[in-house]
C-alpha cells in the first residue's frame, strides 16, 4: 500500500506504478479486463481493437450493482491499494482499476470538480509532471457523449502502444507534428478535429503545462467551443502534438468510443463486432461519433 504524503517526482513515477501494480493485483484491488487484441489497418493506421470475451461480458453483469441514491464516487475515497503517490496539492496519481491496457494511470482533481469542466493550468501542470516521468498518451474525456465514466476530473495517461516505437498507432498520420501554434486540420485524419504541436518538451512541469494548456486553449478556440460547459469532446497529447476531437455521440453501430479511439485503440464487446468494425472501417466510425 502507497502511504507517501511528499509529491512523486517524475523519475519515480514508472517504478511506483511497477510497485503499485504488484500490490494492486495481489490485493485484488486492481482488476485488469482480458481481450483479446487485433489489428485492423485503414487508411494508414493500424488500428488495435480489443475485444471482450464472452467470459468477462457475464462477469460485467454479475458485479453490477443495484441503483444508489447518489452516484458512488471512486476518487472522492480512493482505495489505497491503487494509489500510485501524490502530484502536486492539487492532484494524486492512481491506477485505473479496471483497466483495459497495462499500466493505465488516473490524474485526478484531490477537490471534486465536474469531468466537462475546462481544463486548467493546475490540471496540465500534473499530467506534464507524469509526462516527464512516462513518454506515453495523455488524454481526456469530455462528457457522457465523449466517453467519460466518472464525474469527478481526471485526465488519463497511458505507456507507448505501437506500433514500431509510436507512442499509439494514429501518429503515424501526426508524425512529423505542426510546429507549436499553428493549429491545424489534416487530411489524413478522416473525422472532425484540431491540431497542433507543442514544441520541445523542457521537463518542466510548469512550463510544459503552460505550453500545454495555450495549445489547449487555441485548438478550443479554433474549434468554436467557449461555451461553459463547453460542448462534449476528447482531448489528446503527447509530448509533441494535441489532438482535438469534438464528439456529436458516445457511440455509433453500438461500438462506444473515447480518446484512445482517436488514438487508434478501440474496444469491442463481441467478435461479430469487430468483424463489423473491419467492414465499416475504424476511421469511418470515428467519423461518425465526432461533430460535423
Amino acid at each position: 500500500m502507497n502511504t507517501r504524503t511528499e509529491p512523486l517526482r517524475p523519475q519515480e513515477l514508472w517504478s511506483r506504478t511497477l510497485d503499485t501494480t504488484g500490490q494492486g493485483l495481489t490485493t485484488g484491488a486492481l482488476q485488469p479486463i482480458a481481450t483479446e487484441c487485433r489489428v485492423l489497418e485503414h487508411q494508414g493506421v493500424d488500428f488495435q481493437v480489443r475485444v471482450l470475451g464472452r467470459a468477462h461480458l457475464k462477469e460485467d453483469r454479475a458485479r453490477r450493482e443495484p441503483p444508489r441514491a447518489q452516484p458512488f464516487n471512486p476518487f472522492e475515497h480512493p482505495d489505497p491499494h491503487l494509489v500510485v503517490g501524490p502530484l502536486t496539492p492539487t492532484h494524486v496519481c492512481l491506477l485505473n482499476k479496471f483497466n483495459v491496457v497495462e499500466h493505465h494511470l488516473l490524474i485526478v482533481t484531490r477537490v471534486f470538480e465536474e469531468q466537462e469542466s475546462w481544463l486548467t493550468a493546475a490540471d496540465f501542470e500534473a499530467l506534464a509532471l507524469c509526462m516527464s516521468g512516462l513518454d506515453g498518451l495523455g488524454f481526456y474525456n469530455s462528457g457522457e457523449a465523449a466517453g467519460a465514466s466518472q464525474r469527478h476530473k481526471h485526465l488519463q495517461l497511458i505507456p507507448p502502444l505501437g506500433p514500431e516505437g509510436l507512442r499509439v498507432p494514429m501518429e503515424a498520420l501526426l508524425t512529423p507534428p505542426p510546429p507549436r501554434g499553428q493549429v491545424l486540420e489534416l487530411p489524413a485524419l478522416g473525422f472532425a478535429h484540431r491540431v497542433t504541436g507543442l514544441g520541445p518538451w523542457e521537463d518542466s512541469p510548469s512550463r510544459d503545462g503552460a505550453r500545454m494548456l495555450d495549445a489547449y486553449r487555441a485548438l478550443m478556440a479554433a474549434a468554436d467551443m467557449h461555451t461553459t460547459p463547453p460542448p462534449p469532446y476528447n482531448l489528446l497529447t503527447t509530448r509533441d502534438w494535441m489532438l482535438l476531437a469534438p464528439r456529436s455521440r458516445a457511440e455509433s453501430h453500438g461500438i462506444n468510443v473515447n480518446a484512445m479511439g482517436f488514438a487508434g485503440s478501440l474496444l469491442v464487446k463481441t467478435t461479430e463486432q469487430c468483424e463489423h468494425l473491419r467492414q465499416l472501417g475504424p476511421m469511418e466510425l470515428l467519423a461518425r461519433v465526432t461533430r460535423p
